[in-house]
C-alpha cells in the first residue's frame, strides 16, 4: 500500500468515518498489506520454514516418548504434549526476528520514509508483527493436521483460540524485537547476539521441549518468572480440548501483558528514533 492510499484512508478518518480506533485499524491494515505482499511473492520461504518444526515433530517427539515411557506426560501422549511447544517455538522464532527486516530497511532508507508517513507508531509495530504471525497461522494448522494421523486428536475451536493467544503474544514480542533493532542500529551483530542469547533460554525455561518437573528447584523457580512458561502451558491445555482452566487464564494474562509491554517499549523507541 502506497503513501497516496494511506493519505486517502486518513482523509476518510478526518471526515468522521472513524475515530482513533478506526485510524489505528486502517493504519495497521495498510502496514500489514504492504508487508504481506512481500511474503506472498515468495511462497517458497513459507514452505521452507515448515521444515524445521516438522523435523522437530518427527525426530524429537519419539525421543521424548522413549524417555517418559508409554504413559505419556500427564494426561497427554508425548506427541500431544510436544506439539503445542513446537507451535509456540515457531511463533517465537518468527515474531522475534521482526527486527532483522527492520535493520535492512534502515540501511536502505525505507524506514525513514515510513516514519515520515502519517501512520501511527503503534500500527507500524502491530502491522509488522501480524505480518510475521500470518504465515505462522498456516504453519500451525499444517503441523496440527500432519500430527493427526500420528495419534493427535484435533480440537479445532481450541486450536484457533490457541493461535489467537499466540497472536497477542507475538505482537508484543515483535514490538520488542523492533525496539531492539532500533537500539542496535548499525550493529547487526549486536541484534543477533542479544536476540539469540534471550530466545533460547526463554524457550528452554518454558518447558517447551522437556518437562520442567524433572528439573532442579532453581530452574522451576526461574520458570515462574518466564511469561513463555504460561503461554506454553495454556497452549497444551487448549490443544487437549480444555477452555475452562486457570492455566489458560494465566496464559491469556501473560500474552496480554507481553503485548502491552512490548507495544509500550516499541512505541517509545520509535518516537525517540524519529527525533
Amino acid at each position: 500500500m502506497n503513501a497516496q492510499t494511506i493519505e486517502h484512508v486518513h482523509a476518510a478518518d478526518e471526515d468522521g468515518t472513524g475515530g482513533r480506533i478506526g485510524r489505528f485499524l486502517s493504519d495497521t491494515r495498510a502496514v500489514f498489506t504492504r508487508e504481506i505482499v512481500v511474503v506472498l511473492r515468495d511462497p517458497f520461504s513459507l514452505v521452507f520454514s515448515l521444515l524445521q518444526p516438522l523435523v522437530f515433530l518427527a525426530l524429537f517427539a519419539p525421543l521424548l516418548g522413549g524417555m517418559v515411557g508409554g504413559d505419556g506426560i500427564g494426561d497427554a501422549s508425548a506427541l500431544e504434549w510436544f506439539l503445542p511447544g513446537v507451535i509456540v517455538m515457531i511463533c517465537v522464532f518468527g515474531t522475534g526476528m521482526t527486527g532483522s527486516n527492520l535493520q535492512y530497511e534502515m540501511q536502505t532508507g525505507s524506514y525513514e520514509r515510513i516514519l515520515a508517513s502519517p501512520l501511527s507508531r503503534a500500527s507500524i509495530l502491530t502491522g509488522r508483527a501480524l505480518k510475521e504471525f500470518a504465515p505462522l497461522v498456516v504453519q500451525a494448522l499444517v503441523i496440527t493436521l500432519v500430527a493427526v494421523p500420528l495419534g493427535v486428536t484435533p480440537h479445532l475451536a481450541h486450536v484457533l483460540v490457541g493461535i489467537l493467544l499466540l497472536g497477542v503474544f507475538g505482537i508484543g514480542l515483535g514490538a520488542l524485537s523492533y525496539a531492539l533493532a532500533i537500539a542496535t542500529r548499525g550493529k547487526e551483530w549486536m541484534f543477533w547476539t542479544v536476540q539469540q542469547s534471550l530466545t533460547f533460554p526463554l524457550l528452554l525455561l518454558s518447558g517447551m521441549m522437556l518437562p520442567l518437573e524433572t528439573g532442579p528447584d532453581w530452574m522451576r523457580t526461574v520458570a515462574r518468572f518466564n511469561p513463555l512458561t504460561y503461554i506454553v502451558d495454556a497452549e497444551r491445555e487448549l490443544f487437549m480440548g480444555t477452555f475452562a482452566s486457570s492455566t489458560v487464564l494465566w496464559g491469556a494474562v501473560a500474552a496480554a501483558l507481553t503485548c502491552a509491554g512490548g507495544l509500550a517499549v516499541g512505541i517509545r523507541t520509535i518516537r525517540r528514533s524519529a527525533r
